[in-house]
């Protein structure tokens, strides 16, 4: 197996599964996703082993198939779709990686998912006192290139303590600080695109270290850690 990119007959079997989501289907054809499922693991682990050179990376995760319906109005069973994640180590290094796999809704996303309400009101005050070295990471034309504008979810108006004409109001409304990069089907298939998933994580360093600052430091600059 190439394990710089994923196979085809991954994404053949994920188009089957979407038309046929049902036990019965699945389990007549079990040994074909195993089979398939044993390949993109191969992948994620060498992507982590890769990533470990140039970031201290804990773990890798890989999500199952099977989905939790019990609360929600999508009652099939299995998702069409691989997908892991990747945390970095200890309290110090802040952020996480995410990669999917699904034909023709492929993406990477790295960033801040569900900040924690301290770490949130953290963040937000650090851009209320300046937020200019934070806009000067994010709009480097290099990072721009790979990973375009700031994404996430955002209230609709200021939060409670915070100017609604703040001249960074755009940032400070902000519940998830995340960047997405997505990926069409020949690209995953491509045979260097391990390689520019990695280089497109490599790339959100400095994001990570900025925002891991801020979060292991009070707004004096004094170390949370110690």
């Amino acid at each position: 197996m190439d394990i710089s990119s994923i196979q085809k007959e991954a994404f053949l079997f994920l188009k089957s599964l979407e038309v046929n989501n049902n036990r019965d289907w699945f389990n007549d054809h079990k040994d074909q996703y195993k089979a398939l499922e044993a390949d993109v693991k191969k992948f994620y682990q060498h992507l982590l082993e890769r990533m470990r050179l140039h970031d201290d990376i804990e773990r890798l995760k890989m999500f199952r198939i099977y989905r939790d319906v019990r609360f929600s109005k999508d009652k099939t069973p299995f998702k069409t779709h691989f997908a892991g994640s990747f945390s970095r180590a200890g309290n110090r290094l802040r952020g996480g990686y995410y990669l999917r796999l699904k034909p023709g809704e492929s993406f990477i996303a790295a960033g801040f998912w569900d900040p924690n309400k301290e770490d949130l009101l953290r963040i937000r005050k650090e851009l209320e006192m300046d937020a200019s070295n934070f806009r000067e990471v994010i709009q480097q034309p290099t990072f721009t290139k790979t990973w375009g504008d700031l994404q996430g979810d955002e209230l609709k108006t200021a939060p409670k303590g915070f100017e609604k004409d703040h001249p960074d109001i755009d940032l400070i409304r902000k519940k998830q600080f995340i960047f997405v990069k997505n990926f069409k089907d020949t690209e995953v298939f491509a045979k260097d695109f391990l390689q520019v998933v990695n280089a497109s994580f490599k790339m959100i360093r400095p994001y990570f270290d900025l925002m891991s600052d801020i979060l292991t430091t009070n707004l004096n600059g004094e170390s949370l850690l110690d």
